[in-house]
């Protein structure tokens, strides 16, 4: 996986060594030159320095090749012209844009951009999750952050038409709901995974990537 990072701040640094840590290739777009130095000693991400906003800066940092975008600057007006401009790259399947002023937030809501809306000090942590976990719908961190509610869709055959409580609880997760035709079910002795289906875990969170490959291999 190849992630594009533009912002080289808090956020965007955090975030680019949890990624590295996974195995990732990132790059860090960052506009101030001075920083952008700062950055590229702390991290092993390729750091550029240029506009996220021109096409050519997007360009050499191989957009073309990049899997998932994310705009993590402190300017929404930044975030937004670039996340837009990254939507004419079909190979970026995942574009995720820092929304700094909840004022602004329709307007990335109406250009269609994946929004992600959080305190500084989570912001990295969270958005690491929603890119290395590909397969999860949503995700709640809870408690401080020992826990984690996911909301998976079965996609392991060997679990269709298997009961629910054949698998659930562990002492590491529980399957605390399953939708069926749109309905939340708190499942009971028939009630059986059928694929697609949507479910809710209630998960530890250093088993969550277990988790999520067992229900979604």
């Amino acid at each position: 996986m190849y992630v594009i990072i533009v912002g080289g701040g808090r956020v965007g640094l955090n975030l680019s060594q949890s990624l590295i840590r996974e195995g990732i290739n990132v790059t860090i777009i960052e506009s101030e030159y001075s920083k952008s130095e700062e950055i590229a000693e702390q991290t092993d991400a390729m750091v550029i320095h240029g506009d996220a906003t021109s096409i050519q800066v997007l360009e050499d940092a191989d957009i073309n090749d990049a899997d998932v975008f994310v705009a993590a600057t402190g300017k929404d007006s930044i975030n937004l012209l670039a996340s837009v401009l990254c939507q004419n790259y079909e190979n970026v399947t995942k574009i995720i844009a820092r929304v700094n002023d909840l004022a602004h937030v329709n307007a990335f809501k109406k250009v269609g951009i994946d929004i992600t809306v959080s305190p500084e000090s989570t912001v990295a942590a969270y958005l690491e999750r929603v890119i290395t976990r590909p397969k999860v719908a949503d995700l709640i961190v809870l408690g401080r952050g020992t826990t984690e509610l996911l909301d998976l869709r079965i996609e392991n055959s060997q679990l269709y038409g298997k009961p629910v409580l054949e698998y659930s609880p562990t002492e590491n997760y529980i399957v605390c709901a399953v939708y069926e035709d749109g309905e939340l079910v708190i499942p009971q002795k028939d009630t059986v995974f059928h694929q697609n289906q949507k479910i809710s875990v209630l998960s530890k969170a250093d088993y969550v990537k277990e988790v999520t490959k067992f229900f979604a291999p």
